[in-house]
């Protein structure tokens, strides 16, 4: 590829030689070699079925696809047959050598456990080709893509105390949770009235309730009316998954619960490197069986919000900038409250840098000036949609009088709750606005609690994140505000080293789950 010389302390000249092409397959060869002669002969061959079976794929979304392709035929296939083969046997071998890092397992061990995983795409090949062909190949490919991540998830549940210790709380608390919605749906009478129902499977369209309509609206149809009030990211991501899956609603339901998952796996690294993992377990143990927890398993953007703003705390704390800027903008995109992020990268920034440091070397912040910059460009964004599409990049701040919001002072909203309180027009209405306001002060107790507790970016983040919807002059969906609320669970966990403290939060947490879990269900307003 190149050469030169380079001349030696005793003046003697040295050729450099590049790597050429040839020397770098090579390289790769050797190792694919040595790969394939530590797992055996069984993992290989999964791992190149699955590969094939990927190329395969590719062809048939391209012949059935691309008008253009189809007298490509046979000559397509013998391209994409070796071609998937090659990715999957590199992708084998990258991850296997990540996950050995990371889990401190044997290299061999990482690669026969990580090749079972490619199965899945097996599968996907050959649900396509049997006589119960769909009309789609979305939902054999989304099932081989969700057995590949299963099967990969129960090797790092096998090996990594983090991902193990997470995922059997994400299971043993959702489980309960669908359980009880499933069973509510189909005994508790609704609640009287007229009521959407986004599926004709009532075990489905139980997830589909109140602001979830919103999101499944606006996945289908796009923006109109009140629903600009939501924001875009999340019936984005319904728009893609819902395209492969064939259905919206399990599309949001998958987005949610994955999300979930991994924002419990972020959250719990998070609290670990702050303190320890037994802080940790019970910080995501809180949060998974906070009575307003039924939200992270419905359509709704609780799950997504949790998982990106707690990333990009975790990497904020890791000083890796711009990725945490571009988790925040994605939060931005999420819900208006991701554009807070902006103020604790700055604390920390400040923090890793200090004010000297930046104006003597102001070169060495261009990766943190850019993540800063782009937290309020998810914002940015929607404002700017909302420009093209009403004039008015406000609109999602102005449409919120459709739910009798406006700004107002905090207390306001307090004093307002009381008084509904003290003359209510009915039971139930009197009774959502206790729980409200129990729950607001449950956030401010643990703000005011806390401040000694918490980091000052993290401490700061949550007064903002309970002192603001509190200035809209209503406490409405407080409750479910707090879900997301990670630095109070942080708290909660540490008070939780107390027996009786965390006996407290476990017996007074699953009865209200199970109650609003049932009241969601049964179209009754939770939060």
């Amino acid at each position: 590829m190149g050469g030169g010389f380079s001349v030696t302390p005793m003046g003697i000249a040295q050729p450099v030689v590049s790597v050429s092409v040839a020397q770098y397959t090579a390289r790769y060869r050797s190792r694919v070699t040595d790969a394939m002669a530590m797992a055996g002969v069984s993992a290989t061959l999964i791992v190149a079925a699955g590969g094939f079976a990927i190329g395969f794929l590719v062809w048939y979304a391209a012949v059935t696809h691309v008008a253009t392709l189809r007298s490509a035929g046979d000559g397509l296939l013998a391209v994409t047959l070796p071609a998937g083969a090659l990715l999957a046997l590199a992708g084998w071998i990258q991850y296997a050598a990540y996950f050995a890092r990371r889990a401190g397992v044997a290299y061999r061990t990482a690669l026969r456990y990580d090749a079972w995983s490619w199965a899945g795409f097996i599968v996907s090949a050959l649900w396509l080709i049997t006589p119960f062909v769909p009309t789609s190949m979305g939902r054999p490919l989304a099932a081989g893509i969700g057995l590949w991540a299963v099967l990969k998830l129960l090797s790092a549940v096998r090996f990594n105390q983090t991902v193990r210790e997470t995922t059997i709380t994400f299971v043993l608390t959702r489980i309960p949770i669908i359980f009880t919605a499933e069973l509510a749906s189909i005994i508790v009478a609704q609640r009287p009235g007229q009521h959407v129902a986004e599926s004709a499977n009532p075990l489905l369209a139980v997830w589909g309730r109140w602001d979830a309509v919103h999101y499944l609206d606006i996945a289908s149809r796009g923006y109109y009316g009140t629903d600009m009030a939501f924001f875009p990211l999340y019936p984005l991501l319904i728009r893609i998954v819902g395209g492969v899956v064939g259905s919206d609603l399990i599309a949001g339901l998958l987005i949610s619960n994955v999300a979930l998952l991994f924002g419990l796996l972020f959250f719990y690294k998070l609290t670990e490197h702050q303190f320890d993992r037994h802080v940790a377990l019970r910080a995501i143990f809180y949060v998974s069986i906070f009575p307003t927890a039924v939200f992270f398993s419905a359509v709704y953007t609780e799950s997504l919000f949790f998982c990106l703003t707690v990333a990009s705390f975790y990497y904020i704390n890791e000083r890796r900038w711009i990725l945490a800027g571009i988790l925040g903008m994605l939060a931005a995109l999420t819900r208006v409250e991701g554009v807070l992020l902006a103020v604790p990268y700055a604390i920390e920034a400040l923090r890793a840098f200090g004010w000297r440091e930046a104006v003597a070397a102001p070169r060495r912040l261009w990766r943190v000036i850019l993540g800063f910059t782009l937290i309020p460009c998810g914002l940015a964004i929607y404002m700017a949609v909302l420009w093209l599409l009403r004039g008015d990049p406000l609109y999602f701040s102005h449409v919120q009088i459709h739910w009798n919001r406006h700004l107002a002072l905090p207390w306001a909203s307090v004093g307002r709750s009381i008084s509904i309180i003290l003359h209510p027009h009915s039971a139930p209405v009197a009774v959502g606005q206790v729980i409200e306001l129990s729950f607001t002060a449950l956030m401010l107790a643990v703000l005011i609690l806390g401040f000694r507790t918490l980091r000052p970016s993290a401490w700061i983040y949550m007064a903002l994140s309970v002192i603001i919807p509190m200035c809209t002059s209503s406490l409405m969906s407080m409750p479910r505000f707090a879900l997301v609320l990670f630095p109070m669970f942080i708290v909660l966990a540490l008070w939780g080293r107390r027996t009786w403290f965390n006996s407290a939060v476990v017996a007074f947490s699953l009865p209200l789950l199970g109650l609003f879990t049932v009241l969601f269900t049964s179209w009754y307003w939770v939060a």
